[in-house]
């Protein structure tokens, strides 16, 4: 019976020899990985040209014999082994009626019952559903699944576009990375270009095109704004909100002072994007005139109080959970709450008076936080800001809104902040750059224009502002010993600290693979490299080293802002991790009879586990959203030159991300050059076999677009430009045999066919 994975030690707290492994200590770190690939291990052992090829060999004799199961299309994991929390698809029911699930990644993952219950706010699951689960080993040596969440789109449906042929009616998916189509009864009312979810019939034939039964039509693929559309279908986004949610929003009332601290007479402002849909943030800051804290600072941070609407166990909480956090759109957001509370009550809108959870901060003149405390009170926001407005008033170009503001509010606010930066400095959080761009869009839901987001100080100091703010929840309910989610991040694991190191090697920069992966020291290597020709380059390297953060019950502090304790308590309104960290505030320091449940307590670990699936959901269909929007855009600009910079590296092209719009599409190692291309991973390069030319992650180059696809959001491109001069300090990649395969074009020489083209990451 398969069995869910122990809680597992990361490679990263294990000394790995190099080497070509044993079949014991392969196995080994396989199941201490959990899941990993081919590429993983070697760079893990450092094996190279001989050793890789006995890798594969043993790899595929343990695969054949059992011993391992294919994750994907180039990952292994033990036979058998289940993940404590994965992603099933619910495949079959016994004859008893109970649903089996299996694995959505594991080919030879066994079928394992879906216990009854489960979450009640997940729904009732059926067949061909996918879904977010817990395996549990019982007593009896038994595996169940037990229900966490329904997701979106499984692999039994489809979201597609209906192209009508003389006698069939098709769907072709709107997934870049799905081949399937499906065929559609005759007769169905649907018409050519309309957008259409549709089910695999389970019992098609073997052959040709697959069977399906149309379940939605939501929309048409020539509408502007059908990719938001395409991407909140494929997703599984939850949308709207039911009727009860809608009704108690409704019933909602302005706030009153009554149990509150009243801090209408504090000039807290709200400074936000020009373009906020929401204002849960108001700040202010004034010089401590305690004697004891010379040259000290009082900060002060007030949230909306989004607890005071959003009960616990209500319609408003069900619907709230279930969606985890809002979802923005280049055309649209889908919130969190109700626009009645989102861009109402719970909005600090200036002038009008709001509930809140505010914190008073008091720091030293070394920038290191002496004391805090919180309060439920009644505000009133003095004046909305953009961050462009204040940060122009800072430079000496107020204008009627910010000048007036700018001796009694603003001044302070950026003394106070030079002040918390030596904190932070001396904290040293990772320093990673990162391009941002701003979509403009039209009144038809076209893009207007797309334009980089300065990085300006006014965003460094609110985000400060908010980080305190958020250490300060933290600790405030560790001291009260009240249950919480952490935002917790993982160091890098060793395995990609071995490859960052190899990586460096290659550039002559020095990085000891016996040393920590502390923070200030990537800090010193990118403020290393910053002003020369590598500085892009090291910067992408290091942001692709770290972990992602998630949220959690359990702390383990946050490595990229060298914290030991984090939570998220400034974003209520779009964020639901927020408003479980206020309920908590409220039950422990005793502001209401609106904190937390016992239901909240209780499911603690699974809401953060929830709202992880959900943020990587969103982030997933903002992204492709985006991606569809882009190629829309430059889709009249196909044959046009672009500059750009490569930003990934593969065995069949690169990826490169342009210039000027930060759009990321493919060049196929067919549109590279007239000679075989080798993939070198440690220097994260392509290189030319017979000229030594080098294509390598972060070189500057010139495109030529030749295809876009809105549709799927997919861009192709060929390279105009020069590759880079071959590396003469550096050994030549190992290249295989010396013989051109027949009937190939020019590409890359590996031991099976490769595709040219049309992948993506």
């Amino acid at each position: 019976m398969a069995r869910p994975k122990t809680p597992r030690r990361s490679p990263a707290a294990t000394r790995i020899p190099k080497g070509l492994p044993d079949r014991e200590t392969l196995l080994k770190f396989v199941r201490d990985s959990g899941e990993t690939d081919k590429a993983a291990i070697a760079r893990a052992f450092g094996l190279k040209g001989e050793d890789r090829r006995a890798l594969r060999a043993m790899l595929q004799t343990l695969e054949a014999d059992g011993t391992l199961g294919k994750r994907g299309r180039r990952g292994f994991a033990e036979a058998g082994a289940l993940p404590e929390v994965g992603v099933a698809d619910v495949v079959d029911r016994t004859a008893d009626g109970e649903l089996l699930v299996r694995l959505s990644r594991g080919e030879d993952a066994p079928l394992v019952p879906l216990a009854p219950g489960g979450d009640a706010a997940a729904g009732a699951p059926g067949m061909g559903d996918r879904l977010l689960v817990r395996f549990i080993r019982l007593e009896s040596g038994e595996t169940e699944a037990r229900l966490i969440k329904r997701l979106g789109q499984s692999a039994h449906r489809i979201l597609g576009v209906v192209r009508k042929a003389r006698r069939e009616v098709r769907v072709e998916p709107v997934d870049r990375r799905s081949k399937d189509v499906l065929l559609l009864p005759e007769g169905e009312d649907v018409r050519d270009g309309d957008l259409v979810l549709a089910a695999v019939e389970p019992h098609g034939p073997r052959y040709g095109p697959k069977r399906g039964k149309l379940l939605e039509v939501v929309g048409r693929e020539d509408d502007p704004r059908a990719y938001s559309l395409i991407a909140i279908h494929a997703h599984g986004i939850p949308i709207g909100f039911t009727e009860a949610a809608e009704a108690e929003a409704e019933a909602a009332h302005p706030p009153a002072l009554s149990g509150r601290e009243d801090l209408r007479d504090l000039p807290l402002i709200t400074i936000d994007p020009i373009d906020a849909r929401d204002h849960d943030d108001a700040v202010y800051a004034h010089p401590d005139d305690d004697p004891k804290n010379p040259g000290g600072w009082v900060c002060w941070v007030a949230i909306a109080d989004v607890a005071a609407y959003v009960r616990p166990d209500s319609e408003l909480d069900r619907i709230a959970r279930d969606k985890a956090n809002s979802v923005y759109f280049p055309d649209r957001v889908e919130p969190m709450l109700p626009e009645r509370l989102s861009s109402g009550l719970c909005s600090l809108r200036e002038g009008e008076a709001r509930a809140c959870l505010a914190v008073r901060m008091v720091f030293g003149a070394d920038g290191r936080k002496r004391s805090h405390r919180f309060v439920r009170g009644l505000m009133r926001s003095a004046a909305k800001l953009a961050y462009e407005q204040a940060q122009a008033a800072i430079d000496g170009e107020p204008d009627d809104r910010s000048g007036p503001l700018l001796d009694p509010i603003l001044k302070p606010l950026w003394a106070a902040y030079a002040c918390l930066k030596q904190g932070r400095d001396s904290r040293s959080p990772l320093a990673i750059e990162s391009a941002e761009r701003r979509i403009s869009m039209t009144p038809k839901g076209e893009i207007a224009a797309i334009t980089p987001r300065a990085s300006l100080e006014a965003h460094k100091l609110i985000e400060e502002f908010m980080i305190q703010a958020n250490v300060c929840a933290a600790e405030m309910l560790e001291q009260k010993r009240t249950p919480l989610i952490y935002r917790i991040h993982d160091q890098p694991s060793a395995e990609k600290i071995q490859a960052l190191a190899d990586f460096l090697e290659t550039l002559g920069l020095p990085w000891s693979k016996g040393e920590a992966p502390r923070t200030e020291r990537f800090n010193r290597l990118l403020t290393e490299t910053r002003d020369g020709p590598h500085a892009d380059i090291v910067n992408e390297v290091v942001l692709r080293t770290q972990m992602q953060a998630v949220y959690s019950a359990d702390n383990i502090g946050h490595y990229g802002l060298n914290l030991a304790k984090y939570a998220h308590f400034t974003s209520p309104i779009r964020r639901y991790a927020d408003l479980v960290v206020h309920r908590g505030l409220i039950t422990a320091l005793g502001l209401g009879e609106d904190g937390l449940s016992q239901r909240d307590i209780a499911q603690m670990g699974g809401t953060a586990e929830i709202i992880t699936f959900a943020e990587r959901r969103a982030m997933a269909a903002e992204r492709e959203a985006t991606d569809r929007y882009v190629a829309a855009f430059l889709a009249e600009h196909v044959g046009a030159e672009f500059a750009g910079k490569i930003t990934g590296v593969t065995r069949f092209g690169l990826f490169i991300k342009l210039t000027d719009t930060g759009a990321d599409g493919l060049a196929p190692i067919s549109r590279l050059g007239d000679e075989y291309f080798s993939h070198d991973e440690r220097a994260h390069a392509l290189v030319g076999e017979r000229s030594g030319a080098r294509w390598p992650l972060g070189l500057p180059v010139t495109v030529k677009l030749i295809e876009a696809t809105p549709l799927t959001g997919g861009l192709l491109f060929e390279m105009t430009s020069d590759p880079a001069p071959p590396d003469r300090s550096a050994p030549r990649p190992h290249l295989g045999p010396k013989r051109r395969p027949s009937g190939r074009p020019p590409g890359i020489r590996t031991g099976r066919k490769q595709k040219m083209g049309g992948k993506r990451r």
